[in-house]
């Protein structure tokens, strides 16, 4: 039972880790997806947003999963990954979202 319990716990922390990334990923590029057409005054900041997030959705729909899966062919083998390679993974992509934000450093 110890151990049942102890991998709930891990997937949960490792669920809790992908949203704190996922959220600052999403403030961090955010930027780059709607400063034009705000800045310009083409759309508003709601506006622009909700553009964003429509056509995020839209392109799921289009397009599935095709542009990761051709990037990820081969990148890794799915032999060795586990739940410490996801946790180091986030981790450091966390990291490196923290200090570009920090120094200005374009990423993307």
């Amino acid at each position: 039972m110890q151990s049942i319990q102890l991998a709930i716990w891990v997937v949960a922390g490792l669920v809790a880790v992908a949203l704190i990334f996922d959220f600052m990923n999403g403030f961090h590029d955010a930027a780059n997806s709607i400063a034009t057409v705000v800045s310009t005054g083409v759309l508003k900041p709601q506006q622009a947003v909700a553009f964003a997030a429509a056509f995020n959705v839209i392109a799921y729909f289009v397009f599935h999963l095709k542009v990761a899966a051709t990037v990820g062919k081969g990148t890794i083998d799915p032999a060795i990954v586990d739940h410490y390679v996801i946790f180091g993974a986030l981790v450091g992509a966390i990291g490196w979202n923290v200090i570009t934000w920090h120094y200005g450093i374009p990423s993307s």
